[in-house]
């Protein structure tokens, strides 16, 4: 069989990291070649190297039997290589049909651009793949879910040949998934070939030809997927045993720490999007939020964390109300919050990991004394994280926009979860992590549960809704369709439920209106 791609010998130096050392893989025409390996191992860079984002120090690109040099995605996209980033190269001020025939622009008239074209190609590609996506909206104002989509569409438009897929379920449902992996066979019995790179390894097992595995920039190994095993792949990515069920004690509920009663949430555009819900999140219990991406669940974190104001309705921590203050009060007041967005609402990409692991406290002793800041606490505190919490990071006075996406996510967690906390808010936690940092974030978690604190969780993964939560309250176009004991409940029922549907019968929640305020 024909390899449509070789990397021979790829070395990438950065200051103070080898990321790449001397790194030979093969992709096979026709085939689907799984890329594993932890944050940091080197996946990513490899990939910027074939899409000419980088310029390899060392080594040999062929595609298609010919040796090139890709100077830039030009290049790339010329060769008929194509690639949807795990951090999205989308502009937000522009629309979909913008950000799609960006670099590509089709003209009418003269100098006229074509976007009717676009926009109806764009339809057509929506319609044939399952990609729901309005050619009209902007980028700024779509949740994380619908900008993948859109990351997708863009290749698809351009009709690569070869295409690297970066993490590209990290923001699905297992539905929309399950729809991803059709587009992939079909992709693959038209002759395309493609590099997919995920931590998840039972879509590995599920999806792959061949695989390879990188650790700490080296290749450590290749397997079948017929000769592999979760347990096999895991320990060929941290190169220890990992232990991928999470191990925890019933819960020991006491108080409510979060009450929200009757809440109503309208988005940036001034959709409903939150529509009348109550719950309780109590002490020493995980409450996991189910249900496909765009249900309410970012504008329900937003609100509970001040970041969007609410319509109507109150929200009350340990008694007393925090739906009229601010993101920084809810904060002092004891929440942490591990944003969906890491880059967006978690992370100042142009600071140091030092500053980074302050944002919160930055203006609290140890950290300040009045207006004058303690470099050498700040220093001493990030150096004590980044270990205790395995931050890969050349140093700590490196900028958090240079790590990798799965680094950043540490950096988060390192910060919430070493304050003082009544409750943590986690929303998708552990997007695009290794499963060695996902062992650990979901042991984290378990151990904030058993210290007393109340845990809200929001995952669009619903082995770890199962895997951590003790109660489940399904989310559907803004309602709560029910709240349910994780251990009497499967993944059927939920999917149901999240698909608006009460396996019962009993009908769906009346849209109804707002109500008046009530302060």
């Amino acid at each position: 069989m024909t390899n449509v791609l070789e990397l021979r010998g790829i070395t990438k130096r950065f200051p103070g990291v080898l990321a790449n050392d001397h790194i030979d893989i093969t992709l096979r025409e026709g085939k689907i070649l799984a890329l594993l390996g932890e944050n940091g191992a080197g996946k990513s860079t490899l990939m910027n190297i074939l899409y000419g984002l980088y310029k390899p120090d060392e080594g040999k690109i062929i595609v298609r039997g010919e040796e090139v040099e890709i100077h830039g995605p030009n290049d790339a996209i010329a060769r008929g290589i194509g690639m949807v980033h795990q951090h999205f190269m989308l502009v937000p001020v522009m629309t979909v049909t913008e950000n799609v025939m960006l670099g590509v622009e089709p003209t009418k008239n003269g100098p006229f651009l074509d976007k009717t074209k676009v926009a109806a190609r764009i339809r057509e590609i929506s319609d044939q793949y399952g990609l729901e996506v309005d050619p009209d909206a902007y980028i700024k104002d779509l949740p994380v879910g619908i900008q993948q989509r859109v990351e997708i569409i863009k290749v698809l438009y351009r009709s690569a040949d070869i295409l690297i897929l970066d993490e590209p379920t990290a923001v699905l449902t297992p539905q929309e998934v399950e729809g991803l992996f059709k587009i992939i066979r079909s992709l693959i019995e038209k002759g395309k070939s493609i590099i997919f790179i995920t931590h998840k390894l039972k879509e590995v097992l599920k999806i792959a030809d061949d695989i390879t595995v990188l650790r700490l920039g080296k290749v450590v190994g290749s397997i079948s997927p017929q000769d592999a095993t979760p347990e096999i792949l895991a320990s060929m990515m941290v190169g220890r045993e990992v232990n991928l069920v999470v191990t925890k004690q019933p819960a020991q509920p006491k108080e409510a720490v979060l009450e929200v009663k009757d809440l109503y949430v309208r988005d940036e555009r001034q959709n409903l999007t939150v529509n009348g819900i109550s719950f309780d999140v109590r002490k020493g219990e995980v409450l996991g939020v189910a249900g496909v991406q765009g249900n309410g669940q970012t504008e329900l974190v937003y609100a509970l964390t001040g970041l969007l104001p609410i319509e109507s309705g109150e929200i009350h921590l340990l008694g007393q109300p925090i739906h009229r203050t601010t993101p920084r009060s809810i904060l002092e007041r004891g929440v942490a919050h591990i944003p969906e967005d890491r880059q967006r609402h978690g992370l100042i990409l142009s600071f140091p990991v030092h500053d980074n692991l302050v944002l919160c406290t930055y203006y609290q002793p140890p950290f300040a004394k009045g207006i004058n800041l303690q470099e050498k606490v700040i220093y001493e505190n990030a150096e004590a994280l980044v270990k205790q919490f395995d931050v890969r990071t050349p140093s700590i006075f490196v900028n958090v926009g240079g790590l990798s996406g799965g680094n950043q996510q540490k950096v988060i967690v390192a910060r919430e979860f070493s304050r003082p906390i009544q409750l943590l808010i986690a929303s998708q936690p552990t997007r695009g992590l290794d499963v060695g940092s996902i062992e650990y974030i979901h042991s984290q978690i378990i151990k904030k549960r058993d210290e007393g604190t109340g845990v809200l969780l929001v995952s669009s993964e619903l082995d770890e809704i199962l895997a951590l939560s003790d109660r489940i309250a399904v989310m559907y176009k803004g309602h709560i369709m029910d709240i349910l004991d994780a251990g009497k409940v499967n993944k059927e029922y939920l999917g149901l439920l999240m698909a608006g549907v009460h396996p019962e019968g009993a009908p769906l929640p009346a849209e109804g209106t707002v109500p008046e305020k009530v302060f």
